[in-house]
């Protein structure tokens, strides 16, 4: 570690980094998961629902393009500080704007700056970690930093959409009842502004460095060799296609969930919803995750990638069934859901896996990057059509389309080559 970076010791970094990595989760889960309930809750369709939820993945999509301003200007402690200050704001805007008639435009506009200032604080963030601790610290706080990420997954869509339940229950009006929750997470994140403000230690190798001819060359070399890698090509529709199924249903599990039975939904209540869907669901999802993430260790990658695609798809086919037989039982619901969310949990760590590999090479953090942004555009892309989809055909059709488009999946897969030892040493 060079001498002029002043880290902190391990005793410390337990004081912002549990903090920092649970804050940069949230805001994730209210563009990926709270907003869609939200709007469900207030009677806009399910093809708007995933359009214009959709859309906000740009900034991550892209973010790679103005990571270097991060660098450039200012601190990355400022850079973390003043957007959760930005993001209390936007939070208090939402829940302020809700009343208004014409709500659903102001608060896109807000979500619009909630993506763009959550995705510029996950590039502060990532830095500043990078930078206050060594080497060995930051290997043993990355467990830390998922499992706090996905923490924030259960707060959000479990805790605060049964909470939202609760209050609509009470209140009687959707409106007041997210308002609520808005104002909720606003002042959560105004507190945690002030606490990072003081938690996170100031370092001497935090200032900002202004562009020159070679820091810009250096930019642009970086995704220069990113495309000239041998099979990019494979590996990018490998990096769009992989999650293509799970994208087309992502905005529409919670609808179908909520939906009425006789709109072709389960008819539960944001309570359900919170407890299978955001904590039994979740919960699952953490552990495929970390079952796949040891089977990779034991076994490399290239021996695990066909298992864990089959596990992933398959369960695919229960959004079918239940759509079919539209079960009462909360608790088959929730086991349905589960073994659906241990599946992706359990596939997606060999698509998180690859990325590593290909990110591999001079520019490791620039095209790891570069590999998120496909990641996000092959989420976001097919999610803006899904529902428009599922109101010209209904949710049984709907997820027979599903069902079919799991195949590119595969299709992709066959096209990439991978090294026979990677990942064993991953885990």
């Amino acid at each position: 570690m060079p001498p002029e970076i002043s880290a902190p010791e391990s005793r410390r970094a337990w004081r912002w980094v549990p903090s920092l990595y649970f804050c940069q989760g949230i805001p994730n889960v209210v563009m990926t998961s709270l907003s869609v309930v939200m709007f469900k809750n207030l009677n806009v369709s399910n093809a708007d629902i995933a359009f214009y939820t959709s859309m906000p993945y740009l900034p991550w999509v892209i973010k790679p393009l103005w990571s270097p301003l991060v660098e450039m200007f200012g601190k990355k402690r400022w850079w973390i500080v003043s957007l959760q200050f930005v993001i209390s704001i936007a939070f208090a805007l939402v829940a302020l704007t809700l009343p208004a008639p014409d709500f659903f435009r102001y608060v896109l506009a807000i979500l619009w700056l909630i993506a763009f200032s959550s995705a510029t604080h996950d590039i502060a963030a990532d830095g500043f970690y990078l930078l206050a601790l060594p080497p060995h610290h930051q290997a043993a706080f990355v467990g830390v930093r998922s499992t706090c990420f996905r923490l924030a997954m259960i707060a959000g869509k479990g805790g605060l959409v049964w909470l939202a339940g609760r209050l609509l229950g009470i209140t009687g009006h959707a409106t007041q009842a997210w308002s609520w929750i808005f104002l909720f997470l606003a002042g959560l994140f105004l507190l945690a502004g002030i606490y990072h403000l003081r938690s996170l230690p100031q370092l001497v190798a935090d200032g900002g460095v202004r562009t020159t001819r070679s820091g810009t060359t250096d930019f642009w070399e970086a995704f220069r060799s990113f495309f000239a890698k041998p099979g990019i090509g494979s590996a990018v529709t490998f990096l769009l296609l992989y999650r293509l199924a799970e994208a087309l249903a992502l905005k529409l599990v919670e609808p179908f969930l909520l939906d009425p039975r006789i709109k072709g939904g389960l008819g539960l209540s944001n309570e359900q919803l919170g407890i299978s869907y955001g904590i039994v669901g979740v919960i699952a999802l953490l552990t495929g995750g970390l079952f796949g993430g040891y089977l990779i260790s034991r076994h490399g990658l290239r021996r695990m990638l066909w298992p864990m695609l089959v596990v992933m798809h398959l369960p695919i086919a229960i959004f079918l069934l239940l759509a079919l037989a539209q079960p009462v039982s909360l608790i088959i619901i929730s086991s349905a859901l589960a073994v659906e969310q241990f599946g992706y949990g359990f596939g997606f760590t060999a698509y998180m896996v690859y990325m590593m590999m290909i990110a591999q090479g001079e520019h490791k953090t620039a095209h790891y990057a570069i590999c998120t942004g496909f990641m996000a555009l092959g989420i976001m892309l097919p999610g803006m059509e899904a529902g428009k989809i599922q109101e010209q055909v209904g949710y049984v059709n709907f997820f027979i389309w599903v069902c079919v488009a799991t195949l590119p999946s595969f299709f992709a897969a066959a096209l990439i080559k991978i090294d026979p030892a990677f990942g064993k040493k991953l885990g």
